[in-house]
């Protein structure tokens, strides 16, 4: 492919995912999508569940195969490597997409806060968690991150950098605010349903096995460097006190996660 459709391809990658996240800020909220987490239920509960989880585990394994060094290695041998963050990127896309259409509604409230200072608190929460969810994209650099800086650098033919291991901000405070961000998304529910409940418990599920497949990559690609950063910094909730210094301990230089 040329250049110049190399980029193509990585901007479509890129506008695609835009859309993606957009709808799920109604689908996951509940507002303004023809779709959402807590609409009516159609079908009987085991199968709605069955599809549910399918769905999540489809974008589960897709999510945490394709960012495997091994699965980039193998599948770069098939297409041109600029091009690989912006596949991931399209894939991932298209899977949320199809979770958005095939969505099955179970029904039933968990807990249901409609009005007042209590609805406007968790509002306000779940609109924190997608402000803190973008925030950490450019913190760790964000085109870089959809695959647009990839595909920008052939273009250009400059060649690729690689991210480096930095810790920026709120990665001092934990290892991975990108996932609290998410977190935040999946449980700040003003109405939970069973659905909603669903979907949370199995995506908070996959953030913690998806933080151990991260986490051994980091090691693998940094070795000491990232194995003393993870002794000090929490994984997801800061410490509410400062963690006892250690003079053997060498400072870990700058980074990113990831």
């Amino acid at each position: 492919m040329s250049r110049v459709g190399i980029f193509l391809y990585g901007v479509m990658s890129y506008l695609a995912m835009l859309v993606a996240l957009v709808y799920a800020m109604g689908f996951v909220g509940g507002f303004f999508t023809p779709t959402s987490l807590d609409a009516a239920p159609t079908r009987p509960l085991s199968e709605a569940l069955a599809i549910d989880i399918g769905l999540l585990a489809a974008f589960a394994i897709q999510h945490s195969g394709m960012a495997r060094p091994a699965f980039k290695r193998w599948w770069t041998r098939m297409i041109p490597e600029p091009m690989e963050r912006a596949t991931y990127v399209l894939v991932s896309s298209i899977l949320m997409v199809v979770l958005y259409a095939l969505w099955q509604p179970i029904g039933g409230v968990v807990w249901s806060v409609t009005e007042g200072p209590g609805f406007m608190a968790i509002a306000g929460f779940y609109a924190f968690g997608w402000a803190l969810l973008l925030y950490v994209t450019f913190l760790i650099d964000h085109f870089d991150l959809f695959g647009l800086k990839q595909v920008w650098r052939r273009l250009t033919d400059q060649p690729y950098r690689s991210p480096q291991f930095y810790t920026p901000t709120l990665y001092k405070l934990v290892r991975h605010p990108l996932y609290v961000g998410w977190l935040v998304i999946f449980w700040a529910a003003p109405v939970m349903t069973i659905a909603h409940l669903v979907f949370a418990i199995v995506t908070t599920a996959y953030i913690f096995i998806a933080i151990q497949l991260e986490e051994r990559d980091l090691v693998a690609a940094f070795g000491d460097e990232y194995i003393q950063y993870r002794r000090r910094t929490p994984m997801i909730l800061p410490r509410l006190w400062p963690a006892q210094s250690n003079p053997s301990t060498k400072p870990v230089p700058a980074k990113r996660p990831g």
